[in-house]
């Protein structure tokens, strides 16, 4: 399972956004040479304030609890029928477990059959393209079968496990009107431009998302719905309309009450619980908005569910 990572303490806040800013497939900072000299000074200059984000919620990000979490709630299900032919492990970009710790220990254990899953369900190369490529580095020269599994915005049972908690989300605006905001992470234009296929994917994992919605059990059809991007980083332009400006402006057309969906977000992180549980839910309070998030997958069983149907269908291909 390949994941993007995040600091496990306040102390590792700085390294962390120098490993992220070194990446040049996620941001190029000027000339190759110059990459890694400002990621330090970016990095540097940043990690007071996203250490003061990370304090808000708990100290560290939850991101390697509870991917570890998915891992052994995979494995279980994995294992239910097959006698532990399955074991799980676990390998992020930017951050420990890194790709090569983690390779290691699959040759230790002498597996000769690798599932490479993307924890990423809507392709970038900014995520999946860069997670993938550092795997490939790591496992480089290596005597083993593996298959990718790099993109999954449209599979069935992932769609059904956000069907599920969304709708059970909306009940509490049962009776009043509201608005669904999908928000997901942004991306630089100039991707999408090049052929980066993320805004398709984001685009067509909510027409699946909202098809499902209007069937039963949901009966949710007509949903008043928007996509925004949010976590922007630097000056390059970004995908637009930004969740902060979509905000405002529900604000002023007079929205009161808005469903916020982290459609691009798989597990709970710094972009769900202190982005929009936080700055965002403060700003909608300003605005007069009442704002509720949609619970993240995490470990619901739809969504462990979802992720067995992948490696099964995988393994059986």
């Amino acid at each position: 399972m390949l994941n993007l990572g995040g600091p496990d303490s306040l102390q590792a806040v700085r390294p962390f956004l120098y490993n992220l800013f070194s990446d040049r497939e996620i941001i190029r900072l000027g000339p190759a040479f110059l990459q890694k000299p400002l990621a330090w000074l970016i990095s540097t200059l940043r990690s007071k304030k996203t250490s003061a984000m990370y304090s808000e919620i708990g100290g560290k990000s939850p991101i390697l609890n509870i991917t570890s979490s998915q891992a052994e709630a995979l494995e279980r299900e994995l294992n239910k029928e097959n006698a532990s032919a399955f074991k799980v492990y676990i390998g992020m970009r930017y951050w420990a477990p890194f790709m090569k710790e983690t390779v290691n220990k699959i040759m230790e254990d002498g597996v000769r059959r690798l599932i490479v899953l993307s924890l990423y369900p809507h392709y970038s190369k900014a995520t999946t393209g860069s997670s993938i490529d550092d795997f490939k580095r790591a496992i480089k020269d290596k005597d083993i079968n593996i298959d990718y599994i790099e993109d999954w915005y449209d599979f069935p049972a992932y769609i059904d496990s956000l069907a599920e908690l969304i709708a059970g989300g909306v009940k509490e605006f049962r009776g009043s009107d509201f608005n669904i905001l999908y928000s997901a992470h942004s991306l630089p234009q100039s991707f999408i431009d090049e052929g980066d296929p993320y805004l398709d994917h984001i685009k067509k994992t909510i027409k699946k998302v909202n098809e499902r919605l209007a069937g039963k059990p949901y009966n949710l059809s007509g949903l008043n719905w928007l996509l925004s991007f949010q976590s922007k980083t630097g000056p390059v332009k970004w995908l637009e309309p930004s969740t902060e400006e979509t905000i405002n402006k529900l604000s002023e057309e007079g929205c009161r009450n808005l469903f916020v969906v982290p459609i691009s977000f798989i597990s709970d992180h710094i972009e769900t619980l202190y982005e929009i549980d936080i700055q965002y839910k403060k700003l909608a309070e300003e605005k007069g908005i009442n704002l509720k998030r949609c619970a993240s997958l995490n470990t619901s069983e739809k969504f462990i569910s979802a992720l067995k149907e992948l490696i099964m269908e995988k393994r059986t291909a």
